[in-house]
């Protein structure tokens, strides 16, 4: 299966991205009654919560991620997320493949 990548963007808005490090485990969470992006996918840190939120925007995507929209339909509800690199505008992560639910 070929490896998915993504962005977490927003994280200044929550707890900037300082205590971030390679290999952290993140969780995706779809947030379905979002009013501004019904593709929203919410990226949560055990003991913080909501950190920030899978960037869905060609300004905020970085690299090889996918958007939201494009992730959105290849994870079921929950998924898990590997930090691979802090970068300055944003935080580059890989979807732990064994937590997704693929779409045939």
């Amino acid at each position: 299966m070929e490896k998915m990548f993504f962005t977490i963007a927003g994280m200044k808005h929550h707890y900037g991205n300082e205590f971030m490090e390679a290999g952290m485990e993140v969780k995706l969470v779809k947030e379905p009654d979002n009013e501004v992006d019904k593709e929203a996918i919410k990226v949560e840190l055990e003991g913080l919560g909501l950190i920030g939120y899978v960037a869905n925007s060609p300004y905020t995507v970085m690299g090889e991620s996918m958007s939201a929209g494009r992730l959105y339909d290849k994870i079921g509800d929950e998924a898990v997320g590997i930090v691979k690199y802090k970068l300055l505008g944003g935080v580059l992560c890989e979807v732990k493949i064994s937590d997704t639910h693929v779409e045939e």
